[in-house]
């Protein structure tokens, strides 16, 4: 070969892989078309009409395709051609779309998780054998069999019994045991003879009795995504293309135009339809109404499918409803709930904030959809600390105690499962115990603390949450440090739930021993001690005479946690004292009052601390109570900790202890040079520097004089310093990368401040004072030499930041082509004159060359 390529072959060779890359442009240009236009465009449609609009100025979306099912006009039918090919709302169409298709597809998704839930759980006994007529009636109206499940629902149904069974010296399973054998029993002769009479009706017709409307025969070719989505090369995808879009009509065509037009006319039937329209949520309502009538169809066709022995009907009429039910109890437990509880939240704090129903009534007027996301998030959070905190509880106190509340630890506990077995009936008694509890406790511990500082502190509410303008302090900086410093230290430690944990367990030892509940409420576990001593002092004897009661204990135990469906498993006896009722009502107003207690320190002492604080910074400004109440929470845990602190300290010494102050300080005067180098200097170049080549040239003109603030500019540059560091440890491995990770491995206590200094701080401390300054320079020491007009020296000035930033940019990428270039150099070099490649073994230069074996060799032309 030619020491040097001809420009031919350099040319024939660009030309090669210009024509390649064309090649895959068009390629892939179709596939994002095909995927991110046409497949959207298809299902997104704006019809601002009375049977499509949930919100006023918010649009339902449905498919272009669609349109005339909605409508129910020809014209539509007619002018569907025009409306695939419009271009009025382009963009807000395509995000639209995107957005159904994904709803799509998390609904076949479910499905099929709903369908793998139903066979491997086992689905409910009323669909999977044929009942007598008279049961199978009851059966659908009760949705639950007096069959194999009857027992379980007797169980779930009596958690107010154990009390009773916890009598004088323990559980006494025996007659709760008997009497669910004796129903299981019953139930299972009338299962029998509803399976026999149905076989009967059958005349031997096994296939149908065995045929599950379930086992979907999928017969489909191995797809990976990216022969799926079009990115091998190959044009199968256009075929997929067709199935998405076609599937996506089948979808709206089902769950969203037949529910809809269902429940439409039943309130058109009903005369509801004014008050519906006046929810603003017309589409959403109109839908659900449409599910639940289409749910009761459903029941209704199951009964009439069973008492005529059409059993392939009744199948899959059951396994229909199943999936309405299941979808319904969804929206309820996810949606309706978190709603409730955030609008009574609300409600019960409006005097905290100084508000009014005709407020909130405005606010849902102006902007109903937000109003409602915002009460739902609310409720949410609620809900998951309320969630949070019993699982804490159940830390502490006995198994046993809390036997009326679903444990969310437990294996066995599904909620899917429940949704498939359990009756309606008995999720709306769930339903609506939930709502009166945790009402109660919205009431107990927001709106009867609020009424009491009213009145004992009048001057401290209502909280100030208005933003303003002339405050001296940005808002905006207050934000980023409340998410940026105040709320990670507070949720990355662990010593919050430690502590909490440990004032429940203080607060339950209290209560235990001053209302005699302590064997209640922990058990005995002294006793337990003692009895296990003496069961491996006495050896064989005393485990031949406790191994019976103890393995009927524990199988009783996990056979009512399976029956309770969340109960829990373990199972401890306790003692039951003198006038228990009167003691567990005593214990329950012990219980609120201290809740009461608990509720008015956390309204009133952060907030008064922070308020106090803030003073000192902001004078008399009124400032958001989000950042006063943040402050006033750090520095309680700040306190509280070094409490802590030091009263671990305490039983070792004063050597010790001043030998761990003297540690401490040293330790916090290194993070605090850190913190300051850091959390401080850095973020302030990084957002001077941010402001000088961004915001500055693009919001101030060249007759303007800017203006910055470095307060504003430490706070985006604290922002700025995450989201780099985030990167960071992201991407590949590279010297920033490698200090960064072992900063994050030595943490607070093995901080060493000479490697940071030497190794993090200078380097970039550095290069943001060299960026910085060398701009600065040029545009005001070297400019001014070359004598030009005071125009050019002011554009040069404002302008030189972001032109040194293009030429940086600018250098990258030529150095990155000039990379590629020398790949594609060697590429067509080794495509035109490379004839094979030998595999040759290393050797050090020893002399044993020539008595070396030959290497072995592979040759590839």
């Amino acid at each position: 070969m030619p020491s040097r390529l001809p420009i031919q072959d350099i040319f024939a060779g660009l030309v090669t892989s210009i024509g390649t890359a064309i090649r895959y442009w068009f390629h892939y240009t179709l596939v994002a078309f095909a995927w991110l236009g046409v497949v959207p465009l298809t299902a997104s449609m704006r019809i601002h009409d009375a049977s499509c609009d949930c919100v006023p100025s918010c649009s339902f979306s449905v498919g272009r395709i669609y349109k005339c099912l909605f409508t129910g006009s020809v014209s539509s039918l007619l002018t569907l051609p025009l409306d695939m090919l419009s271009t009025e709302n382009l963009l807000a169409d395509c995000l639209q779309g995107c957005f159904v298709v994904t709803c799509t597809l998390c609904a076949f998704i479910s499905l099929v998780w709903l369908r793998e839930q139903i066979v491997h759980g086992g689905a409910p006994i009323w669909l999977e054998h044929a009942a007598p007529p008279f049961n199978a009636a009851g059966h659908h109206q009760n949705e639950a069999p007096a069959g194999g499940n009857g027992a379980e629902n007797v169980a779930a149904d009596q958690p107010a019994n154990p009390p009773a069974e916890n009598a004088v010296v323990g559980e006494n399973p025996d007659a709760q045991d008997d009497q669910a054998e004796e129903e299981e029993e019953d139930n299972e002769e009338e299962d029998d003879a509803g399976v026999e009479d149905a076989a009967d009706a059958n005349n031997g017709a096994q296939d149908d009795m065995n045929w599950n409307a379930l086992e979907w025969d999928r017969a489909a070719e191995e797809l990976t995504w990216e022969r799926m989505l079009g990115l091998d090369g190959s044009l199968v995808f256009l075929e997929h293309v067709f199935w998405v879009v076609s599937l996506n009509t089948l979808f709206i065509l089902v769950f969203a135009f037949c529910p809809y037009h269902i429940g439409h006319f039943s309130l058109v039937g009903l005369g509801f339809e004014e008050h519906v329209q006046a929810s603003h949520f017309e589409g959403l309502i109109t839908t659900i109404v449409g599910y639940i009538l289409l749910a009761i169809t459903l029941i209704i066709c199951h009964g009439l499918a069973t008492l005529v022995k059409f059993h392939r009907s009744r199948r899959l009429l059951g396994v229909c409803y199943i999936v309405v039910k299941v979808s319904l109890l969804v929206v309820v437990e996810i949606g309706v709930f978190p709603l409730i509880c955030g609008w009574w939240l609300d409600i019960c704090s409006l005097e905290m904030f100084d508000a009014t129903l005709k407020d909130r009534e405005l606010s849902f007027q102006s902007a109903p959809g937000t109003t409602m996301f915002l009460h739902w998030l609310v409720g949410m959070v609620y809900v998951f600390y309320f969630a949070s905190f019993i699982l804490l509880l159940r830390e502490v106190l006995r198994p046993g105690v809390l036997w009326f509340l679903r444990n969310l630890n437990d294996p066995d506990f599904n909620p899917v499962q429940e949704m498939i077995h359990l009756p309606i009936y008995r999720h709306l008694r769930r339903f609506i115990l939930s709502v009166i509890v945790f009402g109660s406790i919205v009431l107990l511990m927001l709106w009867l603390p609020i009424r009491i500082i009213k009145s004992v502190l009048p001057n401290f509410l209502p909280y100030n949450v208005m933003l303003y303008s002339d405050a001296p302090v940005s808002e905006l900086s207050l934000e980023l440090l409340l998410l940026q410093v105040v709320l990670p230290a507070l949720l990355e430690q662990g010593h919050t739930r430690q502590w909490l944990k440990g004032l429940v367990r203080a607060w339950t030892v209290t209560a235990g021993y001053l209302l005699d509940l302590h064997s209640y409420l922990l058990g005995d576990q002294e006793e337990n001690e003692n009895s296990a001593n003496q069961q491996v002092n006495n050896n064989q004897h005393a485990r031949n005479n406790n191994a019976i009661p103890v393995v009927g204990e524990g199988l009783h135990a996990a056979h009512q946690a399976i029956l309770q469906q969340g109960g829990p498993v373990g199972f401890q006896p306790y003692r039951r004292p003198l006038n228990f009722p009167l003691r567990i009502f005593l214990l329950i107003v012990f219980m609120c009052i201290t809740l009461l207690i608990a509720s008015l320190i956390c309204l009133t002492l952060p907030v008064f601390a922070g308020r106090w604080l803030m003073s000192f910074w902001t004078g008399t400004a009124k400032i958001h109570e989000l950042y006063t109440a943040a402050c006033g929470l750090y520095v309680c845990w700040l306190t509280i900790r070094a409490v802590t602190v030091m009263v671990a300290w305490m039983p070792q010494g004063r050597r010790v202890i001043f030998q761990k102050v003297k540690e401490w300080s040293l330790m916090i005067m290194k993070t605090l040079i850190v913190a300051v180098l850091l959390a401080g200097v850095v973020p302030l170049l990084l957002g001077l520097l941010f402001e000088l080549v961004i915001v500055a040239p693009l919001r101030v003109p060249l007759d303007q004089t800017p203006l910055f603030y470095p307060w504003q500019d430490w706070a985006l540059g604290v922002l700025h310093a995450k989201i780099i560091a985030a990167i960071t440890l992201m991407g590949p491995q590279w010297w920033l990368k490698t200090v960064i990770e072992q900063v994050y491995a030595n943490g607070i206590r093995n901080i060493d401040l000479h490697y940071i200094v030497r190794k993090l701080a200078a380097p970039v401390i550095s290069v943001l004072l060299l960026s910085l300054c060398v701009p600065y320079v040029i545009a005001s020491g070297v400019v001014p030499l070359l004598g030009v007009t005071a125009e050019m020296q002011n554009l040069v000035h404002r302008r030189i930041y972001p032109f040194l930033l293009m030429v940086v940019v600018l250098m990258a990428i030529l150095s990155f082509q000039v990379r590629q270039f020398k790949r594609l150099y060697e590429h067509i070099k080794n495509d035109k004159y490379l004839v094979g490649q030998r595999l040759v073994n290393y050797e050090r230069k020893s002399g044993k060359q020539g008595s070396s074996p030959p290497p072995p060799q592979s040759s590839q032309e």
